[in-house]
């Protein structure tokens, strides 16, 4: 068996084309025009080529974005004065502050100051609580909620499924669990940790692997035809790969490439989740 692929290509195609459709209608009828403002403190090739791939994805749906570079010295108290600073904008709709950051920088300061209306990302413990009780208003982490519109989209069972979540982060693994629990899967929390780790794997219908540990899940925990979801990005003799060991795609009945699964997602909600912090500011 090959598994079916997880298209996270297609599917974040399909969201940039509803996005433009909605601002192009937003701005016909009079509206403001969402814009992103993103924040790059230091000089990471990496990092700063996510954040021009953002603005590009931000400008292809007729959304306005700003930059700010700051340099790799810059103290809490600088980012705090800039994020500040686009809070009181009122041109700005949402804010992307990319990470990672310098060593220097408190981030838990960063996000505690961001507007919670404005953070794009949802971060702020105000939208981090609102999804983990499952109150509306609250911003949906991009990847977690990039993972649900992937499986949706692609006719993926959540409801009443076993879902099993390999990885406990803040970012990915605690809010894509609540966003599984949310749409009715059974939900299993695992991490690196977790003592007989395939116990738990095995039984997944649906198995989310974040836990950011390259092969950490082989073929032989994978439950025959289950969805497999790998995100993670793992740098292993200067090749990209997940959480995935090798011949996992001949148990699995769907799976995401690595790259080209959850990446691309990512973007797309971010652009969603700008649009929608317009939507939230001014209706």
């Amino acid at each position: 068996m090959t598994a079916r692929v997880l298209d996270g290509r297609a599917v974040a195609k399909q969201i940039y084309e509803e996005v433009t459709a909605a601002v192009s209608e937003r701005v016909s009828r009079g509206s403001s025009r969402p814009r992103l403002a993103t924040v790059l403190v230091g000089e990471d090739p990496a990092s700063a080529k996510y954040v021009e791939l953002k603005q590009r994805n931000a400008h292809s749906v007729g959304i306005e974005s700003e930059d700010h570079r700051l340099p790799s010295n810059t103290t809490t108290d600088e980012l705090l004065s800039l994020v500040e600073q686009i809070n009181r904008d009122e041109n700005v709709s949402a804010i992307l502050i990319q990470q990672p950051t310098p060593k220097q920088i408190d981030m838990r300061q960063i996000v505690f100051a961001l507007d919670p209306v404005k953070d794009v990302d949802g971060f702020h413990p105000l939208n981090a609580g609102l999804v983990a009780l499952g109150l509306p208003g609250g911003v949906e982490p991009c990847t977690p909620a990039g993972i649900i519109e992937l499986l949706l989209r692609s006719g993926i069972a959540i409801e009443g499924a076993n879902a099993v979540v390999v990885g406990r982060s803040n970012l990915v693994g605690k809010p894509t669990a609540l966003l599984l629990l949310k749409r009715h899967a059974t939900v299993t929390l695992c991490h690196t940790r977790t003592k007989d780790l395939a116990s738990h794997t095995l039984t997944a219908d649906i198995l989310v692997a974040a836990a950011g540990r390259a092969h950490l899940v082989g073929k032989e925990m994978v439950k025959a035809g289950a969805v497999v979801v790998d995100v993670s990005t793992n740098w292993v003799d200067g090749r990209q790969v997940g959480d995935l060991g090798a011949g996992v795609e001949t148990v699995a009945g769907w799976l995401t490439p690595n790259p080209g699964g959850v990446g691309p997602m990512t973007r797309a909600m971010l652009i969603r989740n700008t649009f929608e912090a317009e939507v939230r500011r001014k209706g």
